[in-house]
């Protein structure tokens, strides 16, 4: 119909830049030899953009398709999928409101932690306390944000930054950590670099009295992997008010969220962390809480709401 070939006209706009890239060629050659080799079976999840276009038949199982990225109005294509897997509520909602017509197919099972994140230990009682961000160090992570609300802290700190700068790793370039070193001066703060061991980034955990992660990509954030994995380690995080941290955090009950939209943001991020370094006797109940709710994402529980929702489908 007129209509159908309209909507397949829009949805080719939306990502047809996409499609030309060279990940999606390859994408598109990897998914056309996996269909050749499919064997039969009850459930068929799905990780790439083309491979769910192509399976048509359930002779493969039913498609359950993982979405862990904010959808760009191509979930059109996926409506014959039995299921559409969000990571997080947010994304499952992003969804349903570009794509109504498959939203009875949508379910939001979140990502998992491994069961080794988790450990108990006290907020660090270091002197002077230590502020760390975790990520990539990218315009969108709101850094600048955070050097700026760090410059009015009244009480001595230390500000570490883990993750990398490099345009390649999915940083901002040099150019941007020269900028972010200079909002800085002449409080310096610290730039580790990108770190892809667990136990040398758990140990920037471990080290930290406070975790704030900034995010202003509210496109972007899609779970909010980073607080998590902090809460994991007992350690109280402060983050922006994203959709996607609000499935694990509540504000003053495990972590703390400032609202990064607001006109004064740096005013309230800083008056947010100044009230915690002030008072750090109440960082170890916060952090124990942090760890409760963080347990709630450990592989084994994540694990059986996959296994529910599968039989769910095989029920059906």
């Amino acid at each position: 119909s007129f209509s159908s070939r309209r909507r397949h006209t829009r949805y080719w706009r939306d990502w047809s830049s996409d499609v030309c890239s060279s990940d999606l060629c390859e994408d598109l050659l990897y998914s056309l030899r996996v269909v050749r080799a499919l064997p039969r079976a009850d459930i068929l999840v799905t990780n790439t953009f083309w491979l769910p276009v192509l399976i048509r038949s359930e002779r493969y199982g039913k498609l359950y398709v993982h979405v862990a990225r904010f959808p760009k109005k191509q979930m059109g294509l996926y409506r014959h999928a039995a299921r559409l897997q969000a990571v997080s509520q947010a994304v499952a909602d992003a969804i349903c409101a570009q794509t109504p017509a498959v939203a009875h197919t949508v379910r939001a099972v979140p990502n998992h932690l491994p069961v080794e994140q988790f450990h108990a230990t006290p907020p660090a009682n270091s002197r002077p306390p230590l502020i760390l961000y975790v990520g990539r160090v990218h315009p969108e992570k709101g850094l600048e944000l955070l050097l700026r609300a760090c410059a009015r802290l009244r009480a001595p700190h230390r500000l570490r930054i883990v993750g990398p700068w490099q345009t390649e790793l999915g940083g901002g370039g040099d150019s941007y950590r020269e900028t972010l070193r200079a909002i800085a001066s002449p409080n310096p703060a610290e730039f580790t670099g990108p770190v892809f061991g667990a136990e040398q980034l758990n140990a920037h955990y471990d080290a930290a009295t406070i975790f704030v992660y900034p995010s202003l990509a509210d496109t972007g954030e899609t779970f909010g992997l980073a607080p998590l994995e902090a809460m994991a380690r007992q350690r109280v995080a402060v983050v922006s008010a994203l959709a996607c941290f609000g499935e694990f955090l509540r504000h003053g009950e495990n972590g703390f969220v400032f609202d990064h939209r607001a006109t004064h943001r740096e005013e309230l991020l800083a008056k947010q962390l100044d009230t915690l370094l002030a008072a750090p006797e109440q960082l170890p109940a916060i952090a124990g809480r942090a760890l409760v709710s963080a347990r709630q994402f450990a592989l084994p529980q994540v694990a059986d709401r996959y296994l529910a929702d599968f039989q769910s489908l095989l029920a059906s």
